[in-house]
């Protein structure tokens, strides 16, 4: 993560000494942005690998609240309005040096953590670490179902929601770009409001059921975007999806950090991006013609009925559910597993 962190930093920084010398071109942002984005890549799954090594168990629930509670705050609420301030106030220049600041910071608060418990053991080599994880999630149903089902869930309506959102409000229903920020904000609100909510009610005693329950509306709000009349109706649409979501997401961060052997969970949570989110491109590539063909409107109902139905399929796949029943094993002497 500290690596991560300094890489980001750097890259944030070049785009920073780029832009104050005038020599900021298309092709190097983007090339930048790919560095950036690759470094992302590193940063999450050692993250999500990292709760449970420094987060007492029975409060990982809390601790994954609380990061849906931080992340969307950040992302949708402040972290627009500041950075549309600083830009307006100061410049971009100085906005990306103060945003290259920020993982300076973060990386020096990581390196200051001391966890609790050891991570696992570290595999021989790059591929053993892909095969063990392979091997882990091939053996689980709620794992592989899990992930197979975000594929196909998230090519279905994540391409159309994200482009056409904002085509909705300008074409659509004649708003304008602040009309849009409201309704980001308001999807921001129902995140923040769920990790609140999650945070009290902790991890469901049917923790699988409750997550693809949740994740299955979550996806039939997307068709509100393309149902909605008003900005209202699409700021709810947005607040329940981002709400409904996050309530899943939380689950499913803790049933990981519980079900997967500390040493795989890096892995795990590697394959869980890769595989979750492997077809997003080709979903936003299919948005065009889509729209071409059937409308906007259709598109986006499609998108929420058929990601509904692919999310919601998975529940009844034989063994999805075994993990609700079966007690915790003991680990084994000598080490420590979040194993349920």
């Amino acid at each position: 993560m500290v690596g991560s962190d300094v890489v980001r930093a750097l890259v944030v920084g070049g785009i920073t000494a780029l832009s104050f010398a005038h020599a900021l071109s298309f092709a190097a942002l983007a090339a930048l942005t790919a560095v950036y984005g690759a470094a992302t890549a590193f940063f999450t799954p050692a993250f999500e690998s990292s709760v449970p090594c420094i987060v007492p168990e029975h409060d990982l629930a809390q601790a994954n609240s609380l990061d849906q509670f931080v992340r969307p705050a950040a992302l949708r609420l402040v972290g627009p309005a500041l950075g549309g301030w600083l830009v307006s106030a100061l410049g971009a220049d100085i906005a990306f040096a103060l945003d290259a600041a920020t993982f300076v910071a973060s990386a020096v608060a990581i390196a200051s953590l001391r966890p609790i418990r050891s991570g696992g053991t570290a595999p021989a080599s790059t591929r053993t670490a892909i095969v063990d994880g392979l091997r882990f999630v091939r053996r689980h149903v709620w794992l592989w179902g899990t992930l197979l089902s975000a594929a196909i869930a998230y090519l279905a309506f994540l391409g159309p929601s994200e482009a056409l959102l904002p085509y909705v409000v300008k074409n659509e229903l004649h708003a304008s770009a602040s009309a849009l920020g409201f309704v980001f904000a308001a999807g921001g609100v129902g995140a923040v409001g769920a990790a609140i909510v999650m945070a009290q009610i902790g991890q469901p005693r049917r923790d699988i059921t409750f997550m693809y329950v949740v994740w299955t509306a979550a996806t039939l709000a997307v068709a509100g975007y393309g149902l909605a009349r008003s900005t209202a109706q699409l700021m709810l649409a947005c607040l329940a999806f981002n709400a409904l979501e996050v309530a899943g997401t939380v689950v499913w961060m803790t049933i990981k950090q519980r079900n997967v052997p500390r040493e795989l969970l890096g892995r795990v949570s590697s394959l869980d991006w890769l595989i979750s989110i492997g077809l997003l491109p080709l979903s936003f590539a299919l948005v065009g013609p889509t729209v071409s063909i059937v409308g906007v409107k259709a598109t986006l109902v499609g998108a929420a009925v058929i990601g509904a139905a692919a999310t919601l399929g998975a529940l009844f796949l034989p063994g999805m559910r075994d993990i609700e029943t079966q007690g915790r094993p003991s680990p084994p002497a000598g080490r420590v597993h979040a194993l349920e």
